[in-house]
């Protein structure tokens, strides 16, 4: 199952489709983002989160360079450009026995890369509200 947990998020990060998520987010899901203190829980919540960052990440040329997988999880290294900034971070992944995604942590670099996805996500929920 893991593998195809794996397999799936690949898959929404080349076609980000809603549909995808739902399938592989767990109803208690947590996302971790690096520009909001508290943890966002709830698939409805997480959900939104990931497609505003499919949508903000894939203004520029994205792409895992690295990747990083035990049993359960999986970390992930991505790159892109946005604004003639490059954007490195990873994605860490954690699923559950059902391969459903329980916790979604990003972590981002460097601080100019921090600052304008910060910016570009704040936009980017405020038009899905």
């Amino acid at each position: 199952m893991a593998n195809n947990t794996l397999q799936r998020w690949h898959d929404f990060a080349n076609d980000p489709q809603p549909e995808i998520l739902a399938e592989i987010l767990d109803k208690e899901a947590v996302f971790y983002s690096p520009v909001v203190h508290t943890p966002q829980q709830g698939k409805a919540l997480v959900s939104a989160y990931l497609n505003a960052a499919a949508a903000v990440f894939m203004q520029g040329p994205f792409r895992y360079c690295g990747q990083w997988q035990s049993a359960n999880g999986a970390v992930l290294e991505f790159e892109t450009e946005i604004d003639g900034i490059t954007v490195n971070g990873v994605d860490i992944l954690q699923w559950n026995e059902q391969g459903l995604i329980t916790h979604f942590k990003v972590m981002l670099r460097p601080l100019k890369a921090v600052n304008l996805i910060h910016k570009l996500m704040q936009d980017m929920l405020a038009a899905q509200a």
